[in-house]
């Protein structure tokens, strides 16, 4: 369970690395409407605003946490990594290269969260079996159906990222 983190205002966030200073916020703002409006971040997606799909996912020190139901005061003095801070399109993150390769994506829509919860789940578990895998993305809800190409992702990056460290 997240804190509240140490909020005043003007805001400062740690986003993707940088500090973002946020003007006219309340702590009680979703880091959603923070991200994509002052951050002009387009990775998290606005889905049911219920913190039950997913689509809004982002990481609070290496944690999933669905931002449309955090609070901003919960992300102050933490690390908020967005999907757009993984990697670039010239070199993507190994989850980003993995479900580009697997064509994991129909409309697109609950890649962020998907993506974001894989790279949670290979930070604690590098090596997880297929149960391990749906267990970790069973709240993200994908209505095209992907989802034995996305398992197939996350198994692909896992395999990248132990490559990587051997190497």
């Amino acid at each position: 369970m997240l804190q509240t983190g140490s909020c005043v205002t003007p805001l400062a966030l740690n986003v993707n690395g940088a500090t973002r200073t946020i003007e006219g916020a309340t702590p009680d703002t979703p880091l959603l409407y923070i991200l994509r409006n002052d951050c002009e971040l387009n990775g998290p997606k606005y889905g049911c605003g219920l913190g039950q799909c997913g689509a809004c996912t982002v990481l609070v020190d290496g944690q999933p946490a669905r931002s449309c139901v955090v609070p901003v005061a919960v992300a102050c003095s933490r690390e908020v990594t967005t999907l757009e801070g993984l990697g670039t399109l010239e070199a993507p993150h190994p989850v980003q290269q993995a479900f580009i390769d697997e064509q994991a994506a129909q409309c697109g829509y609950c890649l962020n969260g998907m993506i974001m919860s894989a790279v949670a789940l290979l930070a604690r578990n590098p090596s997880p079996d297929e149960d391990a895998i749906r267990d970790a993305l069973r709240f993200n809800l994908c209505r095209c159906g992907t989802h034995l190409e996305i398992v197939r992702a996350v198994k692909r990056a896992a395999r990248s990222l132990q490559q990587d460290q051997a190497n």
